[in-house]
């Protein structure tokens, strides 16, 4: 996948607001000419794209914890943690 705009406007943009296009193609075995010419061009967002993807390639959805930690990995300390706030 190539994204026709850069890495900040490709996350910043609302996926609904299709401002943007990306391209799709064959696995990456030769120049970067010849995938781009088998690539297709899509309107819109590349997320939309991503997530039918991951939802195809995930399990099954399940409730987030209501806490954080379990009996054997109780949690440290609320975040952000105490290193954030040190000095270097």
């Amino acid at each position: 996948m190539l994204g026709a705009s850069g890495h900040i406007a490709g996350v910043v943009n609302p996926a609904h607001a299709n401002r943007r296009s990306y391209r799709t193609g064959p696995p990456p075995d030769a120049s970067h000419d010849a995938w781009l010419a088998a690539s297709t061009e899509h309107a819109g967002s590349w997320w939309n794209h991503w997530t039918r993807w991951i939802v195809r390639h995930s399990g099954p959805r399940i409730a987030a914890p209501v806490s954080l930690g379990n009996a054997v990995h109780r949690p440290i300390e609320p975040a952000p943690g105490s290193y954030v706030r040190e000095e270097c």
